[in-house]
């Protein structure tokens, strides 16, 4: 007997233990697992989504905003008539009945039945008191000025799950600000699937997106627009694009591309039209490097501005290779101010030879070339220097004259800045203030980057840039009575191996007045036509936008 008990023991033992082991494997290991299913059978995730920050210009205009709409929703299991719902909904909304009636015959507690539905139409469906119709609040992006500032501003669209996200340009960097935090609620429901309002829980809270507000000047990005679509144009260019900056706070002004696309409706255009070639694209820039080679020589006292080239009479060979000037003219002990001026291919390559490898590396990391400048644009690309170790004589002799080295515009842009700003590089900036949902107001500080040259230098170069406006191949351009510095730069496109000697990229940089420089603002048009030379082309466009922005800054003539 005492075995048949202690076996009839050990059966109910294990008996137990087993219900006790699987109680705690629902209770406690599955217990947020069965709580979620409970949860999605009498219960529903309504998501709120924030309103999308601003996008304003200095003068507070708007830029990117939003416009209201609504997402029309349904519960077919509480909608008693549902073809007189659907034969009223698709009078209002203009839509196939039988797409309608197919949604409200759904065994469904929510359908979505339209979306970017207007305020009037919203509440005029609204005051028909239709059971089991509701609406929840959109936003869709509107930008107001169309393609203006397209490639600043990226656009919105839409990722793998059909949310709203910001691509390019400021859409894109600041996407997580712009966008804000969206809101959860469990809409607890009955069982016929209504809505119990009061029992609605939050599980997040909602967090509106900040406003930007920018360096962008409406009025100069306007007029530089006007000008560049003009000049490309008049001069048969393929396409063309200009930078306008502040050198002494890095205060993006104005940047423009084109082509280009519209914002709002950036479907309609082929892709390769989205990045910003300003930031994006990498060219070869030719002579508006010259400066940058030149300012670190005088930098580093290897030669002055009354040195004399003892290799400027003739054509220079270097490495099985004859380096000739642009116009095949020859000056037998120029110095550095005439090479400047007359944009002097052999008396760039006396001056980098002067400089060296390691010294020519070192003063262009400075300036920035080969660096990302850290605009806040979305899109920023940076090529390399080349190693030290990979630097032939030719190389250095022809980077001396800006052809052999890649860059995008905005690192020479950002380089150049330095010479008008007393030898200090400002980081580029497009957003100067952030609005943060309680309205309080984030500045945005000035941050010097880097000094490649001394204030003396950029002096010197400064009063050398002038001498090449007022003397060199543009001096026909130039605007009366202002000091105005800058260089031409004409490239040649290197094509499978070789430079191609009927096409060019044509380029002027300058700054204005310099002296004290409100501006300092690079040109530049991919293959124009009508002449190879940047003095027939991008010069006269930068002379053009001179005129509006001192212009419009109220500035007199000083000379």
């Amino acid at each position: 007997m005492t075995w048949r008990f202690r076996f009839t023991f050990l059966i109910l033992a294990v008996a137990f233990a087993a219900i006790i082991s699987r109680l705690f494997y629902w209770q406690v290991i599955k217990r947020d697992d069965l709580s979620a299913m409970a949860l999605s059978q009498y219960s529903g995730v309504r998501k709120i989504l924030p309103q999308r920050g601003e996008i304003k210009t200095s003068d507070n205009f708007p830029l990117a905003s939003n416009k209201i709409s609504y997402l029309m929703f349904a519960n077919p299991k509480v909608i008693k008539d549902q073809k007189k719902v659907t034969d009223t909904l698709s009078l209002y909304l203009k839509n196939n009945s039988a797409s309608i009636s197919a949604l409200l015959a759904l065994d469904r507690f929510w359908v979505k039945i339209a979306s970017g539905i207007d305020p009037k139409t919203k509440d005029a469906i609204s005051n028909l008191g239709l059971d089991g119709i509701g609406f929840e609040q959109q936003f869709n992006r509107f930008y107001p000025e169309a393609s203006l500032s397209a490639h600043v501003l990226g656009f919105v669209g839409k990722d793998e799950e059909g949310v709203d996200k910001g691509y390019f340009g400021l859409e894109g960097y600041y996407d997580r600000l712009l966008k804000g935090k969206e809101e959860y609620e469990i809409e607890i429901q009955d069982a016929l699937g209504r809505p119990i309002l009061s029992k609605m829980s939050k599980r997040s809270k909602r967090v509106e997106g900040s406003n930007l507000k920018l360096s962008i000047d409406r009025s100069i990005q306007f007029l530089v627009e006007a000008r560049l679509k003009k000049g490309i144009e008049k001069y048969g260019a393929t396409s063309g694009m200009v930078g306008v900056m502040n050198p002494q706070n890095g205060h993006i002004l104005a940047m423009s591309s084109f082509p280009s696309f519209s914002a709002g409706g950036y479907q309609d255009y082929e892709e390769e039209l989205y990045k910003n070639p300003f930031i994006s694209n990498t060219f070869e820039p030719g002579s508006t490097l010259k400066p940058l080679v030149m300012s670190s020589a005088l930098d580093a006292s290897v030669v002055d501005p009354n040195t004399r080239c003892n290799i400027c009479a003739e054509p220079i060979k270097i490495g099985g290779y004859v380096l000739h000037t642009w116009n095949d003219k020859y000056f037998k002990d120029t110095n550095m101010i005439d090479v400047i001026r007359r944009s002097d291919n052999t008396g760039m390559v006396f001056v980098a030879q002067k400089l060296g490898v390691d010294r020519m590396i070192s003063y262009l990391t400075k300036f920035g070339i080969g660096q990302l400048t850290e605009i806040d644009l979305q899109g920023e690309v940076a090529p390399s220097l080349k190693p030290k170790e990979e630097w032939y004589s030719v190389d250095l002799a022809t980077a001396g004259f800006g052809q052999g080295i890649s860059l995008t515009p905005i690192e020479l842009l950002s380089g150049f800045s330095s010479i008008a700003n007393k030898g200090k590089r400002m980081k580029p900036l497009v957003v100067t203030m952030v609005e943060i949902p309680d309205g309080k107001m984030i500045k945005i500080e000035p941050k010097v980057i880097s000094r490649p040259i001394s204030e003396k230098t950029a002096k010197v170069m400064t009063e050398i840039l002038v001498n090449a406006v007022n003397k060199g191949e543009a001096q026909w351009t130039k605007l009366k009575g202002y000091r105005i510095a800058g260089k031409t730069g004409t490239a040649s496109i290197p094509v499978a191996g070789h430079y191609d000697p009927e096409k060019t990229i044509a380029s002027f940089i300058g700054f204005a007045p310099a002296d004290d420089p409100k501006f300092v603002m690079l040109v530049i048009l991919d293959k124009p036509t009508t002449s190879i030379y940047a003095s027939e082309t991008s010069a006269p466009i930068f002379f053009d936008i001179a005129k509006d922005l001192l212009s419009y800054y109220g500035i007199p003539p000083s000379e």
